[in-house]
Parts: structure tokens; sequence; C-alpha cells
């Protein structure tokens, strides 16, 4: 039962621009793991060793079979009700921003067109050389090398590597100039991404969380829901349509 003032639905409904700010949680409902959870996968492999660029040249066939095989689980995975629910708010406002953390691209898949990704996207590669992309490769079972004779690497932000600087920009933007900022399935403990909460909030936009737990940033919430949210999020889309 989702228990959210109708006052504040009202504002849901008359703001002119909505972030939804997603993290590992909103993934993991589509069946991919996190990496901070009990069952995440940093518990079985050494990240040192897998998502860094000195452990791509050291071992670049070991780190890019790890990534093959990520790509395969997020190649299986289904947007779940939370990401078709996102997409469909696009519907009824005026302008919808997506900022996720995730590398799974479901948010796309799921129909959002406004979406800034901070950390990369698993389903595109590129040549460390010349930056020529590289969509469709990751079934090569080695490290493939690109024309140019450079090594081609998986579009993702790894330990150590900034973020991209055209995402992170025009995610703080929306985050300066957006109505509501939904926080959906993120521990909000990964900066500089977290930091896109505090900016809004500074901004003046209402904070709505949806996660299984409280976190540390629900202080800064309007209203904190716990739950899934593939379960919550089309429960607001229903009350926004109504």
């Amino acid at each position: 039962m989702l228990d959210i003032k109708k006052s504040d639905i009202e504002k849901i409904k008359n703001a002119g621009h909505v972030v939804f700010f997603s993290g590992a949680g909103m993934s993991q409902e589509s069946g991919i793991a996190t990496f901070r959870g009990k069952d995440g996968i940093w518990n079985k492999f050494k990240p040192e060793e897998l998502a860094n660029i000195n452990g791509f040249m050291k071992n670049p066939d070991m780190v890019w079979e790890w990534y093959k095989y990520r790509h395969d689980i997020v190649r299986n995975a289904e947007p779940n009700q939370g990401h078709i629910a996102i997409a469909e708010f696009q519907k009824y406002l005026p302008k919808v921003t997506v900022i996720t953390q995730n590398i799974d691209n479901l948010h796309k898949r799921a129909g959002s067109k406004n979406i800034f990704e901070l950390h990369g996207n698993i389903e595109r590669n590129y040549c460390m050389k010349c930056k020529t992309f590289y969509n469709e490769i990751n079934e090569i079972p080695e490290v493939p090398k690109c024309r140019c004779g450079g090594l081609i690497r998986p579009d993702v932000v790894w330990f150590g590597e900034y973020l991209p600087q055209d995402q992170f920009q025009g995610a703080e933007l929306a985050a300066s100039n957006c109505d509501i900022f939904f926080v959906v399935g993120t521990s909000a403990v990964v900066y500089p991404a977290a930091s896109l909460i505090y900016t809004a909030k500074d901004c003046g936009a209402i904070i709505f969380e949806i996660n299984i737990e409280k976190t540390d940033i629900s202080i800064l919430a309007r209203e904190s829901f716990i739950g899934k949210a593939g379960n919550l999020l089309p429960m607001i889309l229903k009350e926004i349509k109504e």
C-alpha cells in the first residue's frame, strides 16, 4: 500500500521537470546483482583486478572475459515495472530526465528518452587509442583490437577514472533545474554521483526516496517510500494518471 499525500501527488502532477536518479537496487529487481549487497559481485572477485585500467593492461583477456560474462547477464535481463513506469511518466509530465549509475541500458530499453549514464554503458565499447566506438562485439572471446591496432575496452567507468564530463554536466544541470528529484534504488554512497542529490536539494527540488530500506540520504527526503521500485513507481504513476 502506497502512503503518499494528495498534496505531494499534486506537486508531481504540476512539476515542470522531474528527475529519476537510479542505482544498483533498481537493476537488482531485474536480476542483476549489486556490487555492495550480501550477494554482490565484488564478494567473489577482486575489483582491483577487474575494473581498473592497470588490471586491464596487465591481463586484458581476463578483464574482457569478465565483462563479456556481465554483458551476457545484462543482455538476458529485462526492464522491470519500475523502468517501465519511469518511461511512462514521460506521457504525463512536461519533462522527465533519468540520471543513472547503472551500466545496463535498461532505462533506454524500457523507453526512457532523456538519459544521463554516469558510469557508462556495458553495451558499448571503444578503442583506447583512437576512441572509435564499437557495438555488438561482446561475444568475441578475447579482447579485440581496433583497425588502428589499439585495444578495445568496455565503455564503463573503472575505479580511479573520472565520470564522462558531458554526462555529469548534463546531470548536474538537470538536478539544478528540476522540481522533483526521485532517488530510486541507490544507497547514495558513491561520489561524485551522490552529490547530485544535494545539488537538487540546494536548488529547491523536492526529494522523494524509493528504496528497500532507509539510507543516509533519507533525512533529505520529503518522503521515503520503503519497498521495491517495481511495485511503488507504478503506484505513483497510477495516482498521477488519475
